[in-house]
Order: C-alpha cells, then structure tokens, then sequence
C-alpha cells in the first residue's frame, strides 16, 4: 500500500480541525452551524482516509470518540456503561450490507429478529433510578462522561420520579435512555415567546430542547414544553428481560412515553416496510426526525456481535434523504416584528423543500447575517428548520456573483424610518417607534388572535387599512370602531362590516387569561397569563403589583416579572388600558372551575400514547375540576385510554371502570347542561 502524501495528511488535519469545530457547535454550544448532511460528508471522508491509511489513525482523532468534551456549566458525570452513537445507512442496499454482516456475526441462517422506532431529533439523556427513585439525570456528553442535569430533568413531566415496587424490588438499579424533545408546534410558540421577551428566536427544535435542558436556571426549563421519549436501558444483563421490545413494554408500563412508531420487524423485508411507513408519516409528524433506528431485538444476539470503537454492531441508524434544497438569493429585506426587533429575510427564487414552496427563509438576526456572509445573488443551501421555518443553511460562495456586496442592518426602521439601536449583550436590532406601522399591525394581529380577544375577522389585511388610515393607534381604538368608519374600506360591505362590529362586541368579555395574553406583555404566554390569572384573580391586583412579588408566581422568573412592571409603568400602555376600560372591556374576574367544573368530584388515569402529551390532559381535566390519579383502583371514574393501554388498560376492565379515549373526553367537557 502507498504511503499518504502531503495532500493527504493535509486534507486529514483539515477534516479533524472542522469535525472537531462541528462536534462543538452541535454538543457544546447547541449552535451547529452546517447541516446534518454536510457534516456526515465531512465524517465521511475523514473515516475513508483512515481506513485507507489505517497507520493515521490517532487516540485523540474524532473518530475515535463520540460526541464532544462536557460543558464546564455542570458537573461531569461518568456514564456506568459507555452510551454509544450508530453508524449509519442511506439506502435499502446499504441496509442489507449491515443484515448480511449481522447474520454473519451470529452465524445465522434465518432472518434476524429487529426492532425499529424513529431516529428523534434531540438531547439523548441518561436517567438513573437506585431503588426505583430516580436519583441522577446526565446528557450524553462524549459517551463517557456527561453533564449532570437531574434537576432539570426532574422539571420534566414525561420522566417519572418513582418506578413501581415490583419494578424497584426486581432492577435495583436501572438506568433508562431516551431522547428529550421539543415538538414543531411548541417550538413555534417559545420563538414567539422569545420574542415578545426581547430575545432572538432559536434555530429549531432540536436546539431548543438542547438549550431548554442545560439552563442553569432550572424554572426556565420547567417553562419549556419538552418531551423525553424513552427507548432503552444501559444494561442488557437482567435476567428477566432478555430482548429490546420486552424493555420496551416494561418502561411504557412504567409511565415513560415510548414513540408510536415503535414495532418488531423480521429480516430486511419487514424493516424496509417500516421504514417505508415511518418516511411517508413523517411529514405529518409533529416533532423533527432523521430516520429509523433498527436494532436486533434480543440482548444474547447483541452481547455476541459487540461492538466497535463507538458504535454496536448489532444496531444502525437508516438516514432519510436530506431535505434540503439549492435556489439563489434575490434579494436581503428586513421585516419589523410586534416588538420592533429587526429580523433580516432573504428573498428567494421559488424553490421546494420537504414538499414546500418556499421563497422566503429566515436569517434569524444581524450576526447570523453575517456569520453566513450572505449576499444578494449568492447561491445558497435551504432546510425548513424544525421541517417549519425555512432557514438559510449554507452559502455556495464558489458561485458568488463577482458584483455582490456585503449587506449591513439599516441604521433605520424599513417601516417607520425611524432609528434602529441594539442593546448591549443582545442578539436583536429593534425600532423603539411605539407608533411604528409594522409594529402595530402585528399587535394587532395578536390581540386579535383566538387565543387573545378572538375578534374573528380582523385579519392582516383589513389591520393595516385601520393603520393606514388612522381609525386605530392601539388596541384599545378597536372598541370605538364605528359602521361608518369601517364601510369605505376596501371590500367592505354592510354585513362585514356588521359582522366585525359584533365580533368586537363580544369580546369586550374575554376571560382574564385571554385578556392578559392579548396585551402583548414581554414573556407573557399563554401558560404564563393562566398562571397569573390564576394567583392574582382580577385585573387590578394584578397590574398593581410589585415585579418582587411576582417573581414569587410559580413559573414566573424575574426575567418575565421585569417585562410586565416596564409593561405596565409605561405612560402609553396605562393610557391604553384606561382606553380600554372606556370602550366596555369588562376585565372580568378570573373563574376557576376547580370546585364547578364539569369534571369537579370525578378521578380519571391516564394511559397509552395520545395525541398530546399527558400533561396536556392533565391540566385539562384539572382546570375543569376534575382530579388525575396514577393508578387505577376502585375509586377511578374513568380511565382515559390512548393507543397500547397496557396493565391500567387490563385493570380498568377488571373493576368495569369506565374507559374513554380523547373524544370521549371532550364529550364530557361539552355536555355542560346535564
């Protein structure tokens, strides 16, 4: 064999340094700044050149390690039993590659035995239960050393804190691996959280779970709406559980959420199937996927095939394609949000991506902007982060125009021209303009919205006529709206016009969640205006009371407690929440349904995969009275059953407790006049 030449070990050196940058964007800082496909690319090659020369291959290489060093935020955990990565495959054929090599590791005949389940796009997080208490929670780390994140993960509802006697008595020591996610939908609305609170969206889904569960700051994680998703144990030596699917069902039983796409295949035949299945669903998905895992099932046929240097032989991540897509920039424009922060917007030649015309795609903020060096004519890579937002990845600048110029942020407001600062130590550019078009069409918009004031048809059109013509400052002129000012609008006629009056009309009762949810507050969600509707009861106590106390509000840090004293010690919101009151917004007393519900005296068990997670239910039953117990006994009215019900499933049958699933449910929440 040659010996490598010097353009060898220095393209060898080059891929080392950019993996290793990689690895720490992606573990480290939760910042990654190539695709997934790319990076793969990069690994790729690297290993290529390795195998060639295998003489190259060094202890500090990445190959030769898994992920990347531990954070210094968190104290370093030693992982019992080494957590592994997967090697991967892109095809049907490479698949039957890793089959073929199995069966040849076992010296099988027949086909093997898999067990397949979705590949999530997360956090893979280690949790240790000592006597069925869960005592230690760790992130993956670099496989053998994590980060120690127990009390974040304990904010997690999906993470049970005490297993089962029977359970405790048989695995003293369990240790549960699963993967921490965030859904698209929930992502969507903590970007809009963020932004109300002065901060700079995140990239996607994945990075905000990431983000959300290495908080130093423990409330916040317990305000982000993560999912831990179990899909294995670290041991594989306990005598009564001696394959994956048993596992499997141990932990559904146990309460952890195992992903409904979790199946037994036989052979390479049935595993294509699935992922056949998986791939067509996944555009359906609420929550980010890169592919299917498959393992073989049973731990005899693992512990004989072993392992490699950082991965099982017995197991293999199957890649979907990457969906990402090429197109040209036309043009860099920048949009103005609620909060006057400035958000660059490349403009682009029409393009599909994921099955979506896309034209337009985020730059997040001034830095990314030009960490990118992104320009008008560059010909660029598209993803939809979070398979939802559209996002500018990478830039081809092999292809760069040589006219183009670099773009800079405007020293003024595109919608009001007025001028534009960036705070210290904050990513965003925003217009102070109180009055500034953008800025108001957008509240607008929000306050409208059905979880604020519900105003059905007031949309974004129709918000900036009343802006353009000056029959609307804020919100508060909405309810001083006349029949006469609204039908010289465009397409306006008596009926709509009506129809609109009425909607206002009726939402001068809006509930005092929905009313402080609408005012725009910074940081103030949905959950946040229930929960603060919830401790102070009416409007007045609440926009009177010291930002100290509200910081003593569970789930209302100070960060979110600063945004609502500014909020309300400002001259122009006092002066529109006296308008408000003028027009017949009633500012009603918040009513729980705790004691009147409709559920109120009523105990339900939930069980078995549902559409949302169980703490969605949870809190549903309970704002309408009604109480959730853990286990089902003879004092269980329903038993609110999902998709694989298991033991409570079985048990409920046995006491003839009544069994209703999700529709069930809302019946009873609508049968209020019985």
């Amino acid at each position: 064999m040659a010996a490598p030449d010097e353009k060898i070990l220095a393209e060898l050196k080059k891929l080392r340094a950019e993996v290793n940058r990689h690895n720490r964007l992606y573990y480290v800082d939760d910042n990654p700044a190539i695709s997934d496909a790319e990076y793969d690319r990069l690994f790729d090659r690297l290993l290529e050149i390795e195998r060639q020369f295998p003489e190259l291959v060094t202890p500090d290489s990445p190959s030769q390690r898994i992920g990347a060093p531990v954070s210094r935020k968190f104290a370093a955990v030693q992982h019992r039993v080494q957590m592994l990565s997967l090697q991967k495959v892109t095809s049907k054929e490479e698949f039957d590659q890793f089959d073929r090599r199995v069966r040849e590791g076992l010296d099988a005949s027949g086909e093997i035995e898999y067990i397949t389940e979705p590949k999530l796009d997360g956090l893979a997080v280690e949790l240790v239960y000592e006597q069925g208490l869960f005592v230690l929670g760790s992130t993956r780390g670099d496989g053998r050393t994590g980060e120690n994140i127990t009390v974040n993960l304990r904010t997690l509802r999906t993470i049970p804190l005490r297993l089962s006697e029977e359970t405790a008595k048989r695995c003293p020591l369990l240790e549960v691996r699963g993967e921490v996610i965030m859904k698209k939908s929930a992502f969507a609305h903590l970007n809009d959280t963020l932004e109300a609170d002065n901060l700079p969206p995140l990239a996607n889904p994945r990075n905000a779970a990431a983000g959300s569960l290495r908080q130093l700051d423990s409330s916040v994680t317990a305000s982000r709406p993560l999912m831990f998703y179990a899909y294995g144990i670290s041991d594989t030596d306990l005598a009564y559980l001696d394959n994956q699917h048993t596992v499997m069902e141990l932990l559904r039983e146990e309460g952890f959420l195992i992903n409904e796409f979790v199946t037994t295949a036989t052979g390479v035949s049935e595993s294509a199937r699935a992922f056949e299945k998986l791939e067509s669903a996944r555009e359906q998905l609420d929550y980010e996927i890169d592919g299917m895992v498959v393992k073989v099932d049973r731990f005899n046929q693992q512990t004989i095939l072993g392992q490699i240097s950082r991965a099982p032989r017995w197991a293999v991540a199957w890649k979907f394609a990457a969906e990402t897509a090429q197109t040209v920039v036309e043009e860099i424009e920048f949009s103005v949000g609620r909060t006057g922060v400035i958000t660059p917007v490349a403009r682009l030649e029409p393009v599909q991506v994921s099955g979506v015309h896309v034209s337009h795609a985020t730059l997040h903020n001034a830095d990314r902007m030009q960490d990118l060096d992104i320009r008008k004519g560059d010909t660029v890579t598209v993803r939809r982060a979070g398979d939802v937002i559209p996002e500018v990845v990478e830039v081809d600048k092999a292809k760069r125009p040589a006219s183009t110029k670099a773009v800079k942020i405007p020293t003024e407001c595109p919608s009001c021209r007025g001028s534009i600062t960036r705070t210290e130590n904050e990513a965003a550019h925003r217009c102070l303009n109180p009055a500034c078009p953008a800025q108001l069409e957008r509240r607008l918009f929000h306050f409208a919205s059905k979880s604020g004031f519900d105003i059905e048809g007031l949309g974004g059109k129709l918000a900036r006529q009343l802006i353009d013509e000056k029959l609307v400052r804020n919100p508060a002129d909405l309810f001083f709206l006349t029949k006469e000012q609204l039908l010289p609008l465009d397409l306006m006629a008596d009926k709509k016009a009506q129809n609109l009056l009425d909607a206002i009309d009726h939402s001068r009762a809006t509930p005092l969640p929905r009313l402080i949810y609408a005012l725009g507050i910074p940081g103030v969600g949905e959950a946040a205006a229930g929960l603060l509707a919830g401790q102070f009861e009416t409007f007045e106590r609440f926009e009177n009371i010291p930002v100290e106390e509200l910081t003593a509000v569970d789930g209302i840090g100070p960060t979110i407690a600063a945004g609502i004293g500014d909020f309300l010690a400002n001259e122009g919101n006092q002066s529109m929440l006296k308008r408000m009151r003028k027009g017949g917004v009633q500012f009603p007393v918040f009513q729980s349904l705790a004691a009147t519900g409709k559920l109120a005296g009523k105990t339900f068990v939930i069980t078995g995969t549902l559409s949302q997670p169980r703490g969605y239910f949870k809190n549903l039953i309970e704002e309408h009275g009604g109480k959730v117990a853990s286990a089902v006994s003879a004092k269980t009215d329903y038993l609110l059953n999902g998709a694989d019900g298991g033991s409570k499933l079985a048990k409920a049958r046995k006491l003839g407790t009544t069994i209703i699933d999700e529709s069930g449910l809302q019946q009873l929440l609508n049968d209020t006049n019985d």
